[in-house]
């Protein structure tokens, strides 16, 4: 668990967090803000007793360092950090089909909030990162996330290798996205117990990794251009499985 406090800017991002049970220790809404979802936010507000102060746009723009607040900035106390082999547990006792998602070192913090939105839009039970060498859980990637990053466990471990021995270990499958190979994305059976693994922006998936996985996947490209955003491919592959899990 993480005990000092944080800054995270965006009205739906705040919502989200108060909605998720996270505790705030104030929210600064710039003064004369209106609009929909500024009142659904200041609902929220008071009906959870939360200090609240309003404030001029400068000092929202400080707090935010210049980032697209949206006139709204919240303290609150950081993510806490989930065990990987509790969470794991939980999980096949839910009666869920685990779907996991490790991240092998992206260093983007929009991409890796916009991962973590679309990991839970589609289900993902927890993302997996490494300690060092990962973007941080920051206020940018909560706001990209859209408050995602409260709602889906999130762990660290010392390094990926030590999250595929323990999947593995616990008969979850896992998929690495890597243009390394000859097998598609389509090819790939989603309905099993599985961990899809995406890899850096620059190296991919690092090479002794992909040693180790039991699939490797490739998504069809049809243009000149030889990749995607890591963001885009991880979507691609988690509404793959999806359509596998939901179709009759």
């Amino acid at each position: 668990m993480q005990n000092e406090t944080t800054n995270i800017f965006g009205i739906r991002a705040i919502i989200e967090a108060i909605e998720s049970g996270s505790t705030l220790n104030k929210v600064y809404l710039q003064k004369g803000l209106r609009g929909d979802l500024f009142f659904e936010l200041d609902k929220l507000i008071k009906k959870n007793k939360i200090s609240v102060s309003q404030v001029p746009v400068e000092k929202l723009d400080r707090l935010s360092k210049n980032s697209n607040h949206q006139g709204a900035v919240a303290q609150i106390s950081q993510i806490d950090f989930y065990d990987l082999e509790q969470l794991i547990e939980k999980t096949k006792e839910d009666n869920k089909i685990p779907l996991f998602l490790l991240l092998d070192q992206i260093s983007d913090v929009r991409n890796f909030g916009a991962i973590i939105r679309t990991a839970e839009c589609t289900g993902v039970n927890g993302i997996i990162i490494q300690k060092s060498g990962s973007a941080p859980v920051n206020a940018e990637t909560i706001k990209t996330s859209a408050g995602a990053a409260f709602k889906v466990p999130i762990c660290r471990v010392d390094h990926i290798k030590d999250a595929l021995y323990l999947l593995q270990a616990s008969e979850i499958k896992t998929v690495a996205a890597t243009e390394k190979t000859e097998d598609s994305v389509f090819d790939i059976n989603f309905n099993q117990p599985i961990a899809i693994v995406m890899g850096s922006e620059h190296r991919g998936v690092n090479p002794s990794v992909l040693k180790m996985v039991d699939y490797k996947a490739k998504l069809p490209l049809l243009g000149d251009i030889g990749s995607l955003n890591v963001s885009v491919a991880c979507g691609a592959f988690l509404y793959e499985n999806v359509r596998q899990r939901t179709i009759k």
